[in-house]
């Protein structure tokens, strides 16, 4: 296993909020070592797309025809399409084992994420990082869910929460591995209990960084045991930042309510994830001034669906 410095991540961060971003795709500059900086490759705009009926009934497969994708409003053409569960999956596990996870936390939290490694296909790829002080990579990206497995046996519980140091580290491991993919479904699933005490940087410089990302990203935070003053602003805290990250990038909160939960909860994601559309369209606008543009998706003649997807892109710099 290695550690993972934390002033890399700090590193990593003025970088690359300060750097370019592509819309799409990105790959690393040659020569770029420590400080990677990112240069747009392609004009492209994917989107992995959830479609669930509000009733609780399933939606029929969809056809590309059944998609309307607006960009600030103004209707845009599919170029990419590709219907649930055809593309592999690459999944950034991301567990709490700071001292406030010690005990049945921890134990239920190897149990959930062993159940959804077993979820997995061949083709899917994973990866196991653990945080607390320091973000440690268990697992580095690969297909060998066993070996994966295993490894969460080095789970062991000590030091203070730096959640949000670690997420940096989950979204940068991703965006290096797979850098000019379009062949996967990329996600991040972070369970925590949810009070960052460690960090380096701030939850708006990850939701910011999250929101220049290709990655769904699906947070599972267990509430404070007691409910206390001071933890009930912490997890407030964190409830904000877990419902503004799932927000953005298409994913989902969940705040289970006991232990007993976490199981179903990664079972509900793992579903999800084999169930994304994965769409894709070269934007009509075709100025480079790195503005904040909304996407909402529609599917016109399906009734009472609820849709997620992330909520927009930066357009490359000119």
């Amino acid at each position: 296993m290695s550690s993972l410095s934390r002033s890399l991540c700090v590193g990593f961060l003025l970088v690359t909020s300060g750097g370019t971003l592509c819309l799409a795709q990105s790959r690393a500059i040659p020569g770029a070592a420590a400080s990677p900086v990112f240069k747009s490759r392609t004009d492209l705009v994917a989107l992995d797309v959830s479609i669930e009926h509000q009733a609780g009934r399933g939606v029929p497969v969809l056809t590309a025809d059944d998609f309307q994708v607006l960009e600030d409003n103004v209707p845009q053409k599919l170029t990419v399409f590709s219907a649930e569960g055809r593309l592999p999956m690459a999944v950034t596990l991301l567990i709490d084992q700071s001292q406030s996870m010690d005990g049945e936390r921890l134990d239920r939290a190897k149990a959930a994420a062993a159940a959804l490694l077993h979820t997995l296909g061949p083709d899917d790829l994973v990866e196991i990082l653990a945080f607390n002080d320091d973000t440690i990579r268990l697992y580095p990206l690969g297909s060998d869910h066993s070996a994966a497995e295993q490894a969460t046996s080095g789970l062991s519980p000590g030091g203070a929460t730096a959640l949000y140091d670690a997420v940096l580290v989950g979204l940068r491991d991703l965006q290096h591995a797979l850098r000019g993919r379009t062949d996967c479904q990329k996600a991040i699933v972070i369970l925590s209990d949810g009070e960052d005490t460690a960090s380096l940087v701030t939850d708006d410089q990850v939701l910011d960084l999250a929101k220049k990302s290709e990655i769904n990203i699906y947070t599972i935070s267990l509430r404070p045991a007691r409910a206390q003053d001071r933890a009930r602003a912490a997890f407030s805290q964190a409830e904000y930042l877990f419902n503004a990250l799932t927000r953005e990038t298409g994913g989902r909160a969940y705040f289970p309510s006991s232990l007993s939960e976490l199981d179903a909860v990664y079972d509900r994601i793992a579903e999800e994830l084999r169930t994304l559309y994965s769409v894709g369209y070269i934007s009509s606008n075709l100025r480079r001034d790195g503005k904040w543009r909304r996407i909402v998706v529609r599917v016109p003649e399906r009734e009472g669906v609820q849709i997620r997807h992330k909520l927009g892109y930066y357009a490359p710099p000119g």
